[in-house]
């Protein structure tokens, strides 16, 4: 008896419920975020299972003008951050760059990112590489965001520097990261997610002096 092919809404479900049974890189310090972020002061969350895709692309070539128009745009320089809204896109060298979109971009989620991304680069020099396993996500968020991370990070993030849409690879507790600020009083910390829990629990405990009623 011939098999029959399953549905694309079958094929959905089933990545869905493959999805759901995923444990975040930080989902053992939910719990911990949760009773350490202080309202109004700091606040810390993970954003698990963000897609994210590597691309590499000479500036300037025919393949990354297409990639550009499945993105909405490729950074310009050092810092920069271009996109569509839905879909960002993080400068991190001259031809590489680093593409975060939500969970549901994700082709095992019947989102069409990544193959469009794939299309578009063709048989030319560069990559379009799922990076979405790869790291985590963090949002620092509130007026005290930019002090605890001041403690362990070496970039000046005073904002009259490092303004709002502006992303660069560093380095915070010693820990290789991307840090991304989307606003005037937040950021996203992307870590690679084997020192998720050590990054994490180093935010904790930088966070930990503005829960002391001296400090105002």
């Amino acid at each position: 008896m011939a098999e029959t092919a399953a549905s694309p809404t079958s094929a959905k479900t089933n990545a869905e419920k493959n999805l759901a049974a995923r444990v975040s890189p930080a989902r053992q310090l939910a719990d911990e975020f949760a009773a350490g972020s202080l309202a109004g002061t700091v606040e810390i969350s993970e954003v698990p299972f963000l897609t994210m895709v590597g691309l590499r692309a000479l500036a300037g070539s025919a393949a990354a003008e297409r990639l550009a128009g499945v993105t909405g745009g490729l950074p310009a320089g050092s810092g920069a951050v271009a996109g569509n809204g839905d879909v960002s896109v993080l400068w991190l060298g001259p031809a590489e760059f680093l593409v975060v979109a939500p969970t549901e971009a994700h082709e095992s989620l019947g989102g069409d990112l990544i193959p469009a991304l794939r299309d578009a680069l063709g048989g030319d020099a560069g990559q379009v590489v799922d990076l979405s396993a790869n790291r985590t996500t963090f949002e620092l968020t509130g007026p005290r965001a930019r002090a605890v991370l001041e403690k362990g990070c070496s970039l000046d993030l005073h904002p009259r520097v490092f303004k709002a849409g502006t992303a660069f690879s560093t380095e915070i507790a010693n820990i290789p990261a991307i840090l991304w600020k989307t606003g005037d009083e937040s950021f996203r910390i992307f870590p690679r997610a084997s020192f998720a829990e050590f990054l994490g629990r180093w935010l904790l405990d930088a966070m930990r002096e503005y829960a002391s009623p001296e400090v105002p």
